[in-house]
């Protein structure tokens, strides 16, 4: 299959925060299996104000909220293959509509992208395993489980595909094989406990260089990692991902609670606002944020990325 060159994407590019603490800051209960994916039928105008409030503060692109929309996920809860379906492009959709008001609002302003979210296997259990890696299944599990929902997404109005929160090199390898039958630009992202290593110990840059030559995935970094572990992921990765761009959208440095669905400890977030400057001139091209990073955090990540363009 054909390289994919996403030309159109403008670097560096600044990438929206956490939905997940946008939705509770309106007020939305989270508290479920389905996390923000409930929201997809019950309340669909918060999805689409969270993505507005973070294309107001800067954002170049969004994460749609299809993370924890799954066909095995809904299904469970009751739905049928059909409606799930809907749902998971619904997700693109929400975000097309919040597009869609940004620019009636803003007609001079470069049309944002949309980033379709693929989640791992471990946000499907909601038991916190994407940040351990610790799940034991079959890459035919694996693939079984991925395949529908990336060709799905692949085939909405979504202009690239994120994988994210990835925590096992499994997985990266079951995801890399499917990825190679998308028409959409992807990025691969893992979860990492320390500067080296994702979450299931694998050095990142062993999964920086498994993606290194891959003809789909134009980018390889970071999410929902600790901010402190940022540059020398960052390092590591830019030694072995070849030319791939690098994208990194940490957390806050909290520490998630998979049994209440929250996140404790919020570190100091201005810190995470000077650091973007070191992320960028060690070469990360896609910086925005994860669990715990709002408006305000990405607002300010956009003014210290594009000062030097002042």
């Amino acid at each position: 299959m054909t390289a994919h060159k996403p030309a159109t994407i403008p670097y560096p590019l600044l990438l929206d925060g956490g939905l997940s603490n946008e939705l509770e800051r309106q007020g939305c209960d989270l508290n479920h299996t389905l996390w923000s994916a409930k929201l997809l039928e019950s309340n669909p105008e918060a999805i689409i104000l969270a993505h507005l409030t973070y294309l107001e503060s800067g954002a170049g692109c969004v994460i749609t909220s299809s993370y924890q929309a799954t066909l095995p996920g809904f299904m469970a809860m009751g739905y049928d293959e059909p409606s799930a379906k809907g749902l998971i492009l619904r997700s693109v959709q929400l975000a097309e509509e919040a597009r869609s008001r940004f620019l009636s609002l803003h007609p001079q302003a470069p049309k944002p992208l949309i980033a379709a979210s693929i989640g791992p296997y471990g946000a499907y259990l909601a038991d916190g395993s994407e940040y351990r890696g610790d799940y034991v299944v079959s890459d035919q599990a694996l693939t079984d489980f991925h395949e529908p929902r990336i060709r799905l997404l692949d085939h909405s109005a979504a202009d690239l595909l994120a994988c994210e929160t990835i925590p096992g090199f499994q997985e990266a390898k079951v995801l890399s094989a499917l990825l190679k039958h998308v028409q959409k630009p992807a990025w691969v992202s893992f979860s990492c406990k320390d500067g080296q290593h994702i979450s299931d110990g694998t050095p990142i840059g062993t999964c920086a260089a498994y993606f290194a030559h891959h003809p789909n995935v134009f980018a390889i970094g970071v999410n929902c990692t600790s901010p402190e572990f940022i540059s020398a992921l960052i390092r590591s990765i830019k030694a072995k991902s070849g030319d791939k761009k690098i994208v990194v959208y940490p957390n806050s440095g909290a520490v998630y609670h998979a049994e209440s669905k929250t996140w404790s400890g919020l570190s100091d977030l201005s810190s995470c606002e000077w650091m973007v400057q070191e992320w960028m001139d060690l070469g990360a091209d896609i910086i925005g944020g994860c669990c715990g990073m709002g408006p305000e955090q990405i607002k300010a990540m956009g003014k210290w990325m594009f000062r030097r363009d002042a």
